[in-house]
């Protein structure tokens, strides 16, 4: 036995040896030419690529305007696209990836994505915020894009392969009324979903109570939205109540408060909610009031999502490692792309933190394919929001995510699968003026409420 294991040990110096990995320290195969032969034919691949140019393209098909970020490569036809859609700045967002962002990259090779993350990060100086970050967020997927596609392979097999079969989704139900919402979430049920999210009205309710002084007395503008406290706080437990009698035990249901209560008003609704066993509540407070989190997690056992307004790792590591709250939702782009939201899973993972990334309808098809190749490779994956492209939407971005039975798949081609039609994007430009004015809000008085 004893000969056996010192020939098993011989063979393996051997080897290894043989593979130029030996005391001489040469590289693989110096010393046995063959070796060296295999390994390079086994792992052909395109040299080393250079960015050439990086520009970012804006198209606004249905009144939302999307940025994607194109980067271009030393190899004739190879480019990679990722999401820096800011549509509340959409035009600052495109000058920083023009103007800045282009001449940074220029001349650097397209392989090392952590260094050119880091260093766009820190190239402004002070840290960023939404603007920069989404920028980054562009040239960061595309290099994911293009390294996939390198790989030929999809960027989910990049940060580790499948965790499940494709990517749970919940989708939204609303109306003016309980009754109304729960005919709606049953509706979304029969199409095979097993999470929905029940709002009435707008965030808070807006746009069901009744008129507000404010607008009486000609204070604020025309268009501002309004929001009554009191009614959306008993409103909240009447839709959950409805939709559990309507549509039973079985589904999973999700409210979003958008940050729209006082944080006490908001724990004292939360507490209400504990018999209807809700799957989370979203944004119980601001990012200003995050201190409240601990004092709501003393008074109520439901599960919590926050992370949707998060510009920077000072405002998650902290409540995330101290676990007040169950579900990180993060708007990728927002925090700058793939590479920290990776991290930012990991983070969750070891604080049984789930994800459950920002996904509207203000989010380009490239940037929903970021949000589930990630979904796809994280262990403590929670869940995603939904989404259902118009048919201009796929013809301007071929390979689009789709929607099956409450499910989410990729089309599980090289990169993250998504194209851009350049000439077709063009045909809907972005408008002169931000159009957006969902984020007005106001009290009886005319106060601003924060989203």
């Amino acid at each position: 036995m004893e000969n056996e294991n010192n020939k098993t040990n011989i063979g393996r110096r051997e080897v290894i040896k043989g593979l130029g990995l030996g005391a001489t320290g040469t590289f693989l195969g110096a010393a046995n030419p063959a070796v060296a032969g295999v390994y390079e034919a086994a792992t052909k691949a395109l040299p080393p690529l250079t960015i050439t140019n990086v520009k970012a393209i804006s198209t606004c098909p249905h009144g939302i305007e999307l940025i994607v970020v194109k980067v271009e490569t030393s190899e004739p036809g190879l480019y990679g696209l990722g999401c820096a859609t800011f549509r509340q700045r959409a035009r600052p967002v495109i000058s920083a990836v023009n103007d800045y962002l282009n001449d940074f990259c220029k001349g650097k090779s397209v392989d090392n994505i952590e260094d050119m993350w880091q260093t766009a990060y820190v190239s402004s100086y002070w840290r960023n915020g939404p603007v920069l970050n989404n920028a980054l967020s562009g040239l960061d997927q595309a290099l994911w894009d293009i390294k996939g596609k390198r790989a030929n392979m999809p960027v989910y097999q990049l940060l580790g392969g499948k965790c499940r079969f494709a990517i749970p989704c919940y989708s939204h139900a609303s109306g003016n009324s309980p009754e109304a919402v729960a005919d709606d979430a049953k509706r979304i049920m029969d199409e095979g979903y097993k999470y929905v999210r029940i709002q009435m009205g707008g965030y808070g309710a807006a746009g069901v109570a009744s008129v507000p002084d404010f607008k009486a007395k000609g204070f604020g503008m025309p268009d501002d939205n309004y929001m009554d406290p009191y009614f959306y706080m008993k409103s909240v437990p009447e839709i959950f109540a409805k939709t559990r009698e309507v549509c039973g035990e079985r589904v999973e249901l999700l409210h979003d408060i958008h940050e729209r209560l006082q944080p006490n008003d908001a724990i004292n609704m939360i507490r209400k909610l504990e018999e209807y066993r809700p799957f989370f509540i979203e944004d119980p407070f601001s990012p200003e009031n995050i201190g409240y989190f601990r004092q709501l997690r003393q008074q109520s056992s439901v599960p919590l999502a926050m992370g949707e307004l998060y510009n920077n790792p000072h405002e998650w590591v902290g409540p995330m490692s101290e676990r007040l709250f169950d579900f990180i939702r993060i708007h990728i782009s927002q925090i700058g792309g793939i590479t920290p939201a990776m991290k930012v899973a990991r983070l969750g993972e070891a604080f049984n933190v789930k994800t459950a990334w920002h996904g509207p309808g203000d989010v380009s098809p490239v940037g929903h394919a970021a949000n589930a190749h990630i979904d796809f490779a994280v262990w403590n994956f929670g869940i995603q929001e939904s989404v259902n492209f118009s048919d201009t939407l796929r013809e301007i971005f071929p390979g689009s995510p789709f929607m099956k039975d409450g499910y989410m798949y990729v089309n599980e081609a090289p990169g993250l699968g998504v194209d851009i039609n350049e000439k077709l994007a063009a045909k809907y430009p972005i408008p002169e003026k931000q159009l957006n004015g969902w984020t007005q809000l106001r009290m009886h008085d005319g106060t601003p409420v924060r989203p």
